[in-house]
């Protein structure tokens, strides 16, 4: 069967209404496209929440910076589009700008989700703003009862998360495990920025990780597992922006009374590519 593709939101939801009529569940999976096996992985997920999934494949311009790589993200809709019809996806809808931005990217309406200015919120001021926005007006016109996203991206899970909570949306909301190549490198549309020996490399990342969950679980100081993490990516190659340790409910700094789910967060650049991983430390 083809997929249905849409560029139009008036034409999903003309063709979604045979299944809302149908009493038939909707999830969403929203990418950016340049799809791979941990994307393909989100509409396996999806299928045991749901009857139909939709997926959208849309760059969107408000979550990148003025110096970060909007221009070069790289844009592969008739793969994508192929890989989602064998992976079992329903229906695809890949809009273009002006149809999610009438008003052009720089005057629309803004949804931010206030207390998470740490971390990545800190490092790419503004990059949330525009995730909170495009998925809200995703979960305005397709309308699902689930949606999915994956945990590699964990502080934007969260962001999620607390704005469905927030905004009253009727949907749930599930996360997927990361999925990792051999190396334990997590999947990531940036990877095929590396070149072979950077990629053989990466692995180094979530290798520390596991070292810094086997120092918490000993009991360690936090402060030290962190500068430890940190030097040991140094010695790696790579430049980090961040190894820290966080409660895994709000990413605010533990208060070590031994009661909290921890999380290990790392962004690093390997040459000019920037990689971000996380793993639970302590549940």
């Amino acid at each position: 069967m083809t997929l249905p593709i849409f560029a139009r939101a008036s034409e999903l939801d003309a063709h979604l209404a045979a299944w809302r009529r149908g009493g038939q569940r909707i999830a969403l999976v929203p990418t950016m496209g340049n799809l791979h096996a941990g994307h393909y992985s989100l509409v396996t997920i999806a299928r045991k929440h749901a009857d139909v999934i939709v997926a959208s494949v849309f760059v969107n311009p408000t979550q990148f910076g003025p110096n970060e790589d909007f221009a070069r993200y790289p844009r592969t809709p008739d793969a994508d589009a192929a890989g989602l019809a064998a992976s079992g996806c329903d229906a695809l809808f890949m809009p273009g700008v002006e149809e999610m931005y009438p008003y052009g990217p720089a005057n629309t309406v803004r949804v931010s989700v206030p207390g998470f200015d740490m971390l990545e919120g800190a490092m790419r001021p503004g990059h949330f703003d525009g995730v909170a926005t495009v998925v809200s007006k995703l979960f305005n016109l397709v309308r699902p009862d689930v949606a999915v996203f994956g945990r590699k991206d964990y502080q934007q899970l969260l962001v999620i998360k607390r704005l469905a909570r927030d905004l009253a949306y009727p949907i749930e909301i599930v996360d997927a495990p990361t999925l990792r190549e051999a190396s334990g490198l997590a999947m990531s549309s940036r990877n095929q920025y590396l070149d072979e020996a950077q990629r053989a490399r990466a692995g180094v990342i979530y290798a520390t990780l596991q070292r810094m969950r086997e120092s918490v679980r000993a009991g360690q100081p936090i402060g030290e597992i962190e500068a430890k993490a940190d030097g040991d990516l140094r010695a790696a190659g790579f430049v980090p922006d961040y190894a820290a340790i966080r409660r895994a409910d709000d990413l605010r700094e533990p208060v070590q009374d031994g009661r909290e789910a921890l999380i290990g967060l790392v962004a690093a650049r390997l040459g000019t590519t920037r990689l971000i991983d996380n793993l639970l430390l302590a549940e």
